[in-house]
This record gives structure tokens, sequence and C-alpha cells, in this order.
């Protein structure tokens, strides 16, 4: 309980007291408008409690992100350096929301999948834009030879690195999936790869279809689902950057690979992971990504792969180099806050600035992982098991 006749005091538990126990050098403002400075040194931050409604926020990180997000807490200053008090603040995942992931994971479909990506990406293209790289607009890590590198730097290494990879050259058909807008028909498509786009929002494909008028590039771009995609004839390789979070059905996933590719044909996967599948903050699925978004589990992805007929080439760990994206990221946000404000309204610059800086720091504490991995059809179509052999398996493993 504040004490009005004595402003300099702080509550004694509840987010104010989290934060005077951080001993990171700030000020905590509360609502009578008193000032109290916390920790030793110049204050590198200030939280703003708009009303006692603010100082009882829940001590859940959805508790704490609903009230920035509605503004009855402000932060300004060095927002980064706050997120050390994550650790201490339990994740509560709310009884609803497991329901209702459960309820979207049963009933995994095109539909479903469709509507949780267009709630994320109907805010436009013009949204994006403002804080991904300006050379190749991508939504997902790029390739930092060193943290001075620029992200326009970064994303032209991201496509080095695949091409590579995958030994694409000229005259060469690319699948890729979830083409966001339109770096991989653009890279590619100028060395001569021709490049077929599949995506499930609209407004991307309108984008890549405009950079391949525009630019006389070699590639088509299809508004269809990749789990429901049956070429006329089979792709030499096929890369999906920042897109095996939205399809957690591994099995599925990896069945369907095998069926679009020849045999040699490769698939360079990027993505953001963790150890444990599913683990997906409440924060998250309530203000970012809805649906079946999981982040990937690696050990997962690869042994479906192998099961299904696949030889795993090379895999790669990307954690700092997603850190140094999505601070990037975060900092170009940050500059165009009013421009986000005026377009988009106050709630979604919140929501966005506590996804950016967020993940920064998962991404530094590795809370959250990134890699990347090659993997290569060969000519078996590998053991396939069904759940039932699975449960044998598994069963005669115990001992």
């Amino acid at each position: 309980m504040m004490l009005k006749s004595s402003p300099t005091y702080l509550p004694r538990t509840g987010i104010a007291a989290l934060l005077a126990g951080l001993d990171i050098p700030g000020e905590i403002q509360l609502p009578n408008g008193a000032v109290v400075p916390v920790g030793a040194g110049e204050p590198i931050y200030r939280v703003i409690f708009r009303s006692a409604r603010a100082l009882r926020t829940p001590m859940t990180e959805l508790g704490v992100g609903r009230a920035y997000v509605s503004g009855d807490i402000q932060i300004e200053g060095d927002i980064n350096a706050l997120f050390d008090a994550r650790e201490k603040i339990p994740e509560n995942v709310p009884l609803r929301q497991k329901i209702r992931f459960l309820y979207d994971f049963v009933r995994t479909s095109t539909k479903m999948n469709a509507k949780a990506i267009g709630e994320h990406y109907g805010r436009g293209d013009d949204f994006y834009l403002t804080f991904i790289d300006k050379r190749f607009r991508f939504y997902s890590q790029g390739l930092f030879k060193h943290p001075g590198e620029t992200l326009e730097e970064a994303s032209e290494h991201k496509l080095e690195s695949m091409f590579t990879g995958l030994g694409l050259k000229k005259g060469m058909r690319l699948l890729d999936i979830g083409g966001g807008w339109g770096g991989v028909t653009q890279y590619c498509g100028a060395r001569g790869v021709h490049v077929t786009t599949l995506t499930i929002a609209p407004d991307s494909a309108r984008f890549i279809q405009h950079l391949i008028e525009d630019n006389n590039l070699p590639g088509q771009v299809f508004l269809q689902d990749f789990l429901n995609h049956k070429p006329e004839e089979p792709y030499d390789h096929a890369v999906m950057y920042g897109v095996i979070e939205h399809i957690p059905n591994y099995r599925r996933f990896a069945r369907t690979v095998w069926d679009v590719l020849k045999p040699g044909g490769r698939l360079y996967l990027d993505a953001s992971a963790v150890v444990e599948k599913y683990a997906v903050s409440a924060f998250t699925r309530e203000y970012i990504w809805r649906g079946t978004h999981t982040y990937m589990a690696l050990p997962d992805v690869t042994a479906e792969m192998l099961y299904h007929g696949f030889e795993i080439l090379d895999v790669t760990r990307e954690t700092r180099d997603y850190e140094l994206t999505m601070l990037e990221w975060a900092k170009r946000l940050d500059l165009a806050k009013d421009d986000i404000i005026a377009g988009w309204g106050e709630e979604t610059y919140r929501a966005f600035r506590l996804f950016l800086w967020g993940g920064t720091h998962a991404f530094r504490t590795n809370s959250l992982q990134a890699y990347h991995l090659i993997a290569e059809r060969t000519s078996s179509p590998g053991p396939r098991p069904s759940i039932a052999r699975r449960m044998v398996q598994f069963l005669g493993n115990l001992r």
C-alpha cells in the first residue's frame, strides 16, 4: 500500500518493489507524482505507475505485459535493462489459453493457419518495413560476421549461406516456403534460379508478384499452404526461413518435404528454437502470435527428418545472430515510434516494443535459441514409424 504521507516510500510488494530490488540505477514514479530513485548511479530508466491499479498489477509476465500495453505502466529510457527482472516474474499461462492452443492444435488446418497468420500480418507491409531490413526484408535472423555489421549486410549473408548450402545454380528450381517479402526471389532470381514461392498471407503474395513483374525475375507465387502443395514435378531444393514455428506437426511436415523434392534435393531451414516444445510465453500468444505458433524443438525436427528418409548435413547455432537481429529491430521500432503510433496505434507500438526488446533479452540469456539446418533427401523413404510403432519402441527401451 502506498503511504501518501511519505511519498518516497515504495510498496513493499508488487512490481515497484521488485524493480527497487534489482539494483539497476533508475527511477520509479508513483501515481501521486512522487519520484523515487533506486539503485546507485545515474538513472537509465524511469517506470511510471499511472494509477493505483497499476501498482496492483498481477506479478506474472502476462499481467505486467497487459499493464504496459494498456498504458497503466509506462517506461522511459533503457527498457532493455529492465528485462533482467524477467526471471523473477512467474510465467503463469492462463487455463483458457492452454485450452485454446490445444483446440487449435487438434484442428490444425489451412483455414486456421491462415487466420493466425492474417491476424499477425494484417497490419500491412508498411508496419513491418518500419523495422526489418530494407534490402531483403527478412522477418527472421540475419547472419552477422561481426556485431558492427548492418542488418542489411547480415540479411545478405543469410542468403549467401543458403545459396551455398543448397548448391544452387542457374536454371535450378527452388521452392521458397513462406516467402515473406520476397528476399529469396530477389536474390536467387537475379542469379538465374527459378523461385516458386508459397505464402498464406495475401499481402505477401501481392508484394512478391510485383517484385517478380517489376524486375523480370524467373519465378511465381502461390497463395497456398505448404502442407497442401502438390507440384507437377519435384523441386531441386527448398528453403524455409522462420516458418517451421507455424507448423508444429513435424511428422506431416517432413513427409510433405519428401514429396516435393527430387532425390538429392536439399532443404535449408532456419528458425527460433527452444529446448522444450510448445514453450511460448503467454504474452506472445496473447499479443503477437496466436494459433499454433511454437518455437522449433530441434531434436524433434531432426528426428522426423531422419525418420522420413533425410540425411542431416549441417546444424549451425545462430542464437547470437538472432539476438543482434532483434536488437536492431527493437532500435528501429523505437526510432519509428511516432509513425507507428500514428498509423497503427499506441497499443501496437507498445506490444511490439515488449516483443522485440524481450526477444533480444531471451536470445542473450539463451531462453531462446536459433539454428539453421540443411537436410538432404535420400533415395529411401525412411522407416516412418506410426504412433503405434513408436509406442512399442518406447516400451521396448524401458529397462
